[in-house]
């Protein structure tokens, strides 16, 4: 486990063998969302194997528009990965801005998982996953 603090964001990392889950505390805005997305990607550089990646938001308590942002790139990364990213005890609040923003299905619908590995094989059938 590992935790990443600053004085109101703290990230705790847990993995198994096929589950990376971060809990997100704190305040997820300009001076913290890199925080998170780096803590997610350098999970996803390791050879790892994640088939989920769940974003715990039980302690969140605020989110601007560039945490959403970074969840944006989050969910781009993980299925570029092969993972299902979830998005995990959402406060009203980031239900709300989901919904408002029209992202919520985009980085909640199941099938990315899907989509993720037919990619991997179109880029590995034309070779453009080849250095």
């Amino acid at each position: 486990m590992t935790d990443l603090h600053s004085d109101e964001f703290v990230l705790t990392v847990l993995r198994d063998a096929r589950t990376l889950t971060v809990r997100v505390s704190g305040e997820l805005d300009y001076d913290t969302s890199d925080d998170l997305l780096r803590a997610v990607v350098e999970q996803l550089t390791e050879p790892c194997g994640f088939r989920d990646v769940r974003l715990d938001f039980r302690d969140l308590r605020y989110i601007d528009s560039t945490g959403l942002s970074a969840l944006l790139m989050i969910h781009r990364r993980t299925s570029s990965a092969g993972a299902l990213l979830h998005l995990d005890h959402r406060p009203d609040f980031l239900e709300r801005m989901l919904t408002m923003t029209d992202v919520l299905d985009h980085l909640t619908a199941p099938g990315h998982r899907e989509e993720a590995a037919e990619a991997a094989q179109d880029d590995d059938a034309t070779g453009a996953g080849v250095p």
